[in-house]
């Protein structure tokens, strides 16, 4: 048996069934709740065995105007706006999904990674619903809930490959079940979404710096500046932005030496020579990690990709074009289900309720939160637990 090789999806799932005494209800209905960065979420989610889930209602209140100023997500701004919009945003899911409490067969919670303050907020929430209501508490790795969008969105079978890439994670996972994930590599310091943010602010774009970066690239030069592609010389899949942002920086101040400041068509062209660079990074890293996930012969092989830097539609085809070249479905969730939301969170507490888990009013917050529990850390730990 290889490193990777795991038993089958049914037999997970006996396993789980056998060892909780658990059973598996023709219907279930699961409210979600998100709080873990800037975006406060809640949303209700129902499946029928057999049936493809379905998003009853998904509500989002963000908060990029709070953070305008600031160049970036303030944790105290962030956690003070997520407990003040929680109750209302979960009064909205209920009543946009024609439901109510008692309808409810259990409340998610994203239970970490993330900001903790806000973590925290949605944590107590959930917790208090639970206890009011007599539900069922389950807490939800958030990037659980982005590894397992494409279950909900497109029934995907297990294992598939995931690229989990957003504002503050890059990980390529294979999936084996709703609580077994395997790491094949990660960033080793920056996530892509934290350079896009960072470049974005390099070059006085707002935030947040993903979709200013896309949007300022549609009229650039990709070839105009040349950017390193990090790590590409390396075996493996890991990755590394941290220096591609720093030679963007370089570049800028070159450019302001030498002109006397930016120009509109400059900033162009390092937003759109940035992010080729970003996408070829992912891209081949991504032919990479599919030849190892490919070793395990998967019946049906898939590669999905989820998160916020998933919206960028240049990157998006990148990937779809190095999946199709290896002859490999490639999946993506619709660009509302790439962000932030708490649909994937209730989906991902229906795939744990399914299996038996429930947690209890001892359920804690955790800034930091790994999928993969057997590999080693990729950016170190602390006090506070593993990075990543």
């Amino acid at each position: 048996m290889s490193g990777i090789e795991r038993d089958t999806p049914e037999c997970y799932l006996r396993h789980h069934l056998h060892a909780t005494g658990a059973t598996m209800a023709h219907t279930l209905t699961i409210l979600g709740l998100e709080s873990s960065c800037d975006d406060t979420a809640a949303a209700v989610v129902r499946q029928t065995n057999g049936a493809p889930a379905q998003i009853l209602s998904s509500v989002v209140a963000g908060q990029t105007e709070l953070h305008a100023g600031f160049g970036g997500v303030v944790p105290e701004i962030a956690a003070r706006a997520h407990t003040e919009k929680l109750d209302h945003s979960v009064e909205a899911a209920l009543a946009l999904a024609g439901v109510t409490l008692s309808d409810i067969d259990a409340i998610a919670v994203t239970a970490g990674p993330g900001l903790i303050g806000g973590v925290l907020a949605g944590v107590m929430c959930a917790k208090g619903l639970a206890a009011g209501s007599g539900k069922p508490l389950i807490g939800v790795n958030h990037l659980a809930g982005h590894a397992l969008t494409p279950r909900l969105t497109d029934d995907l079978a297990f294992p598939y490959l995931m690229l989990l890439v957003s504002g503050g994670h890059c990980q390529f996972l294979i999936a084996h079940g709703p609580d077994h994930f395997t790491r094949l590599g990660g960033t080793i310091d920056d996530a892509p979404g934290e350079a896009f943010d960072k470049t974005a602010k390099l070059l006085g774009l707002p935030q947040p710096g993903g979709p200013a970066v896309e949007r300022t690239a549609k009229a650039g030069e990709v070839n105009r500046f040349a950017f390193p592609r990090p790590l590409l010389d390396r075996p493996g899949c890991d990755m590394s932005f941290s220096g591609l942002k720093t030679a963007l920086l370089r570049t800028r101040d070159g450019v302001v030496a030498e002109k006397g400041g930016l120009s509109e068509q400059d900033r162009a062209d390092m937003c759109a020579g940035f992010q080729a660079a970003v996408s070829d990074v992912l891209a081949e890293k991504s032919r990479r990690a599919l030849s190892v996930y490919l070793n395990d012969h998967p019946q049906t092989p898939a590669f999905a990709v989820a998160g916020g830097v998933a919206a960028n539609q240049r990157i998006r085809a990148a990937l779809e074009q190095v999946a199709d070249s290896m002859g490999v479905r490639f999946t993506a969730p619709p660009l509302a289900l790439c962000t932030d939301n708490a649909a994937m969170i209730a989906w991902a507490g229906l795939e744990r309720f399914r299996l038996g888990h429930r947690d209890d009013m001892t359920l804690s917050a955790r800034p930091r939160w790994p999928l993969d529990k057997l590999s080693p850390t990729m950016l170190g730990s602390g006090k506070r637990g593993a990075k990543a």
